[in-house]
């Protein structure tokens, strides 16, 4: 044989050493998210291999192994060379890109890479708006390289055509490791979650393969009901109807003087509890919430029910849950089947409002919002160009004045507000300059443009009877990671002349019961919202909150808090009771809370 199929073995050698590299540098790039030795790096690294890297180099080398028996077969007459080169082309563009976009995007998000992306992929002013150029120039430079890297050296190795010299024999006795690398592709039959050794999450994505990772994270809408109906079924928690009953609608407690107050809800942009004292945070970043909430009603014990704007824009104002790998304000097919705060007002006279200082084409906000029946849309566009300083939109200072004469030219009629804050994200570039920490400092800039917003409208008369909702639409991990509980804890406040008296409420609940809880002080019907329940009913007998990211659930109730990883199908975090009830509940709603009957058996 003068051009050996043995130069597979150099292909797969190189696609092994590409992993290898890529999850180093993975760990490299991510060194801030957690804190890891040269024999955690070693560690990963030969889990990976063991668990992925081998069977996902033996998988996509199937096609040249195809082509290669056929070359042997037509014994030179195919220009091998030529016909693997459109192969190799796509192979590195696809595996270069996914391990580059994998290590760069976990900072921000601090999960694998997967066909959650594809979603926000959409409207990629939201990546663009979030880093420099030259952030952007340097990544691509690196991409670039990784596809050099890959594709030139798969051409090179590659013979232009191979001779068979031994016909009687064929090509069996050659093909001995290729025979091997095929049976290795059977990997399909691995899981994402084979490669997790260590306590450490970050570890364990670290040695998980980027390209196997995404590839295995499809389709987008996965059917848990399926993977954990039966596991439910045994537990006796597949019933829904005692998790979210559908007749708390009594009022324990009255919070506000009237039930009918003009409200501002703002929306407030990765404003976890991190951030604020009284939650455990930082000292210092959110002097205004100090000083705001022996003003007010404090929810002490309130959770975010996800990660990103998206979801938590969708649990605010339509009491739904989040989903790990579905963002339901990008399907507009969807929204027809989502109750909405601002309809349910809207039909008790309410005018309806949403000011956002940015673009609202963004994961189909502008649809969503519209869909709710916001009649008022104010977006960068209700701006000059003057105004638009920051790399999203306006800044806070300049929107947070935007409301105030936006509330002020209101007359007697009743009206809901909804306003959305963008400063405290990245690039964190504001016209504030009290912190060093750059992260810090653009969260101290939304805590004091919302402090001088709450001054100025209690300048106004109509504050004598207005409520004013302060709530993030989610977390921000800041020396955090999805294993720490804190990330979801969130600090809400109920401020203004309708709030009957200051004090700290202790329930336990989620972003998505803020609606039915909202709508129960007002005498408003809350039937419509299947997911959403009024925490200050005297039903309400077994307080819980449930969040969610890509990779898994938090599940919190009075015997303690548990995080359970669905790609490794095993708890990474437990404070409190381990007889795994919390996981069970949490399984039961995942596999429950999709577009089927509702718990309240409302479709």
């Amino acid at each position: 044989m003068r051009r050996s199929i043995h130069f597979l073995e150099y292909l797969f050698c190189l696609l092994l050493l590409v992993f290898c590299v890529g999850r180093i540098g993975f760990m490299a790039y991510n060194a801030d998210v957690e804190t890891f030795g040269v024999g955690d790096a070693m560690q990963a690294c030969w889990h990976g291999l063991l668990s992925h890297d081998l069977f996902v180099t033996a998988f996509l080398l199937v096609v040249p192994w195809l082509v290669s028996l056929l070359a042997l077969r037509m014994n030179g007459k195919l220009p091998l060379r030529a016909v693997l080169i459109p192969y190799y082309i796509i192979l590195g563009i696809a595996v270069g890109t996914i391990i580059v976009a994998d290590a760069v995007m976990y900072e921000f998000w601090q999960f694998k890479l997967s066909a959650v992306v594809l979603s926000y992929a959409s409207s990629p002013e939201g990546t663009t708006n979030s880093v420099s150029l030259g952030f952007l120039l340097t990544r691509l430079a690196v991409l670039l390289l990784f596809w050099i890297v890959i594709i030139v050296p798969c051409i090179l190795f590659t013979p232009r055509r191979l001779e068979n010299d031994r016909p009687t024999r064929l090509w069996f006795r050659n093909l001995s490791i290729i025979w091997a690398f095929l049976l290795m592709a059977g990997a399909l039959l691995v899981r994402v979650g084979d490669a997790y050794y260590s306590r450490k999450l970050f570890l364990n994505h670290a040695a998980t393969n980027s390209v196997y990772a995404f590839a295995a994270s499809f389709p987008m809408e996965k059917d848990y009901g399926t993977k954990y109906r039966s596991e439910v079924e045994s537990s006796g928690v597949e019933e829904m109807s005692w998790l979210y009953p559908a007749d708390l609608t009594d009022v324990a407690d009255t919070l506000l003087t009237t039930q009918r107050p003009n409200i501002l809800f703002v929306l407030i942009e990765s404003f976890g509890g991190k951030f604020v004292q009284e939650l455990g945070g930082v000292p210092g970043v959110a002097p205004e919430w100090s000083r705001l909430i022996p003003e007010g009603v404090f929810w002490e014990n309130y959770y975010s029910n996800s990660f990103r704007t998206d979801r938590g824009t969708v649990s605010a104002y339509s009491g739904w849950l989040s989903y790990p790998t579905v963002s339901l304000m990008t399907h507009a097919e969807w929204h027809h089947r989502l109750p909405s705060l601002a309809k349910s007002l809207a039909r008790e006279g309410y005018a309806t409002s949403y000011l956002y200082a940015g673009a609202m084409t963004n994961m189909g906000k502008r649809t969503y919002l519209q869909n709710m029946e916001f009649h008022e849309l104010l977006d960068e566009t209700a701006f000059s160009p003057d105004e638009l300083t920051s790399s999203w939109g306006a800044d806070d200072s300049t929107s947070a004045m935007k409301v105030f004469h936006l509330i002020s030219q209101k007359d007697s009629a009743r009206w809901f507000v909804a306003y959305q804050t963008l400063s405290s994200h990245e690039p964190w570039q504001v016209p504030y300059h009290r912190l060093e920490d750059e992260k810090l400092n653009a969260f101290a800039y939304t805590d004091h443009c919302l402090g001088q917003l709450i001054d100025s409208l209690r300048t106004l008369p109509a504050w004598d009877d207005m409520l004013v909702i302060l709530m993030p639409d989610h977390g921000f991990l800041y020396e955090q990671s999805y294993e720490d509980p804190e990330f979801f804890h969130s600090p809400m406040l109920w401020i203004g002349g309708a709030v009957r008296s200051p004090r700290r409420m202790s329930v336990l609940m989620n972003q998505s019961d803020v609606a039915a809880t909202l709508l129960s002080q007002m005498g408003i019907g809350h039937a419509d919202f299947p997911w959403s329940r009024n925490v200050l009913s005297r039903g309400y007998v077994y307080p819980f909150a449930y969040c969610n990211f890509p990779a898994g659930f938090l599940f919190c109730d009075s015997t303690g808090v548990s995080i359970f990883d669905i790609t490794a199908d095993e708890t990474i975090f437990e404070a409190g009771d381990t007889d795994g009830h919390r996981q069970q509940v949490g399984k039961a709603i995942l596999s429950g809370s999709g577009f089927g009957p509702s718990p309240k058996g409302v479709e």
